[in-house]
């Protein structure tokens, strides 16, 4: 692909950027002060960034417990983001959704989603809002490979087929439901292969490789645009830390997690920068300190803002 060094920078930044929050995260949860629970996205940052960096800010996605990644790729802002995790009245849902409801209407982020195979038909009904209204935006649907046993996910791949909605499924196969290994949860290798099922197309990419996911993903975003309909991306991938923090993972082992750790997407990707003269060795210690300067503010943003008021416990509750 040609993209260019804005591009190819922006890709790098992101990454960058999802790796010092969740790390940062890691370690203020260890500490005790980030209630509730928190999914951690180390070691997946190129899926998102990927596939975010082939949208519009207009297109919508819809993400899931573990969307840190997908919010902050999409353009979600640090800050709020930040203050929202840490239970603060400045957050996005003034520190009463956390981690697991951040939303931002204005970017398409339609919202993380603690509810597992939620994504799914949120993303439908953006899609067909998107075709009714002709308005040439597209919605992506960011899932897990424990969802895509859900019978919400087949639901949304059927009627996305059936109506041919500008829809693209992002399937981020991580390996693990929770605990449970993919080979004990399901038949198929390749998730991707259910595709065949409802007519669409079926693509597995590297996971960890940025522009392997942004390639696969500007061509189903093209068909979308085009009134093609949707197709599933499967993302071989995994993560870190273990289902949420404070998880003992005690169904995998050290060397499994030590050979992924060594397909690190970031140094792969800033080595082929360095390699093709896009960046320096210099210009890559310079963007980890300016990141990690602002990973830093948002923490500082967030711990000195107040907690919700006790009068506002009911406020915005609809149902």
């Amino acid at each position: 692909m040609n993209l260019s060094k804005k591009s190819l920078m922006h890709m790098y930044e992101t990454m960058i950027r999802i790796r010092l929050f969740e790390l940062k995260l890691q370690e203020f949860f260890a500490a005790g002060e980030i209630p509730g629970f928190v999914h951690l996205y180390l070691g997946e940052e190129a899926v998102a960034t990927g596939a975010c960096t082939a949208l519009t800010d207009s297109d919508k996605i819809t993400s899931t417990h573990r969307g840190h990644g997908h919010l902050l790729a999409k353009g979600g802002d640090l800050k709020l983001m930040m203050a929202e995790i840490f239970g603060r009245q400045t957050g996005y849902c003034k520190g009463k959704g956390g981690s697991m409801h951040i939303a931002d209407m204005d970017l398409g982020i339609l919202g993380a989603n603690g509810i597992v195979g939620g994504g799914g038909p949120l993303s439908v009904g953006a899609a067909l809002a998107a075709k009714y209204q002709k308005t040439d935006d597209v919605a992506m649907c960011f899932f897990g490979d424990g969802a895509s046993n859900q019978g919400t996910t087949q639901e949304a791949l059927n009627m996305a087929s059936a109506w041919k909605l500008p829809l693209v499924f992002v399937n981020e196969n991580n390996g693990y439901g929770i605990s449970c290994p993919q080979c004990k949860s399901m038949a198929v290798v390749d998730i991707a292969d259910r595709a065949a099922a409802y007519d669409m197309p079926g693509v597995v990419v590297d996971g960890n490789d940025v522009l392997a996911v942004h390639e696969a993903v500007v061509e189903a975003v093209k068909r979308a645009r085009k009134g093609e309909g949707p197709s599933l991306i499967e993302c071989k991938t995994y993560r870190w830390r273990g289902h949420f923090e404070g998880d003992a993972c005690t169904y995998r082992c050290v060397e499994e997690l030590e050979e992924w750790k060594g397909k690190d997407p970031i140094p792969r990707f800033e080595a082929k920068l360095i390699e093709s003269n896009t960046l320096t060795k210099a210009e890559a210690e310079e963007t980890w300190k300016r990141i990690e300067k602002d990973v830093d503010e948002a923490v500082e943003f967030a711990k000195s803002s107040p907690m919700p008021s006790t009068s506002a416990l009911m406020d915005d509750v609809y149902a």
